[in-house]
């Protein structure tokens, strides 16, 4: 199987000491979000834990202790880094310094571990469509030879969006086909992969793959991992990705950005936060005795490696 740890909150970032135990200790809970009572239990060893998925805006609080879990596990690592400043990411660390923490990474786990996520994309007044391509230029030289791909998407429309961004400028055809062209223009001047990310639209036109973010593909070429033939469903609409088991929780991350899926609102999280145990088996709050734990299935995605003798 493989763990994610960053869907639904910022762990690396907010939740580090948590999460370095979590694999110490060999096991993690974590409640199902439609019915909390139901806890699900995974143990965390190699030879269940196929590969782990780190997705973070911010490494620098685990970089020095992130070989805990590499030495051990398989990892795959995105990393999120945009063109947006305070106003829309608050608690994000500004481009140079994410890039730099990047490289870091990237020097770590190794270049084939590390993914460079540019999404979403939007506009606002202040976000055209010629500053996301003049920053995605200026941040894909820096970072092309740390990354082995960078991935990207268009912002989702979800309903509370219109709440919380209201400054939003919904893209015409035309602004979309600028950023194709200038995306898979810059990606090939520095050699970078580029690809889309639950994308229903076929850009390979522009240069650009259609994939998903974690696959047999990727998995093989970052861990030499060989997967067996399974369905790529991901967990949402038009997902190309490989099943994945989440052990964080939504409604927790504190980066604040206005765009996010994951927090209904910042204020819930910065709440949530205060319930947030390192000791405890479980993200925010601790297992309760009226709680329900769900021994879950856990089976190896990855085939026996063939041994020469």
């Amino acid at each position: 199987m493989i763990i994610n740890t960053g869907g639904r909150t910022d762990t690396v970032n907010y939740y580090s000491e948590w999460l370095l135990k979590r694999f110490r200790d060999g096991v993690v809970y974590t409640r199902n979000p439609l019915f909390p009572n139901n806890v699900y239990k995974y143990i965390l060893t190699p030879d269940l834990v196929d590969c782990i998925i780190f997705c973070s805006k911010n490494y620098e609080p685990i970089l020095n202790r992130i070989h805990e879990i590499t030495n051990k596990f398989n990892v795959f690592c995105h990393y999120t880094i945009t063109a947006y400043e305070k106003d829309i990411e608050p608690n994000v660390p500004d481009i140079n310094t994410s890039i730099n923490t990047l490289i870091r990474l990237s020097k770590i786990v190794g270049k084939n571990r590390v993914a460079w996520r540019y999404d979403p994309i939007l506009l606002t007044n202040k976000y055209t469509v010629e500053r996301h391509l003049g920053t995605f230029n200026y941040m894909a030289e820096r970072i092309a030879p740390y990354a082995a791909f960078c991935i990207f998407s268009f912002v989702e429309m979800y309903k509370k969006l219109e709440k919380n961004m209201p400054e939003l400028i919904p893209f015409t055809n035309d602004d979309k086909i600028q950023i194709l062209y200038g995306l898979g223009k810059t990606a090939k001047k520095y050699n970078l992969k580029i690809q889309t990310c639950a994308a229903s639209e076929d850009y390979t036109q522009y240069g650009i793959e259609n994939s998903g973010c974690i696959t047999s593909k990727i998995l093989a070429q970052s861990n030499n991992l060989n997967i067996k033939n399974i369905q790529h469903k991901g967990n949402r609409k038009n997902c190309r990705c490989l099943p994945s088991r989440d052990i964080g929780a939504y409604d927790t991350c504190p980066n604040g950005c206005k765009y996010c899926y994951a927090n209904q609102n910042p204020e819930i999280a910065y709440k949530n936060i205060k319930f947030h145990n390192p000791n405890s088996p479980i993200l925010i709050g601790n297992i309760d005795k009226t709680d329900n734990i769900i021994e879950a299935k856990q089976e190896s995605f990855a085939l026996p490696q063939r041994r020469l003798f």
